[in-house]
């Protein structure tokens, strides 16, 4: 833990990540969700990881 960083810091902002880069089962989940919007949000169902619970909203894809 020294030396990770804690993305909560961020507000659980990861970045733009890519396929290879991520646990299997968080990767499936995010690759899987369509952009959210403000007017029509998508939130995943909680994805379960050998890292802990999460919660994924995908902002955008490029």
């Amino acid at each position: 833990r020294t030396y990770s960083e804690d993305k909560a810091r961020h507000g659980g902002d990861l970045g733009w990540m890519t396929r290879g880069s991520m646990v299997g089962e968080f990767q499936d989940a995010a690759f899987a969700l369509p952009v959210s919007t403000l007017a029509k949000p998508v939130i995943s169902p909680i994805v379960k990881t050998k890292h802990g619970y999460h919660i994924i909203i995908v902002e955008g894809k490029k």
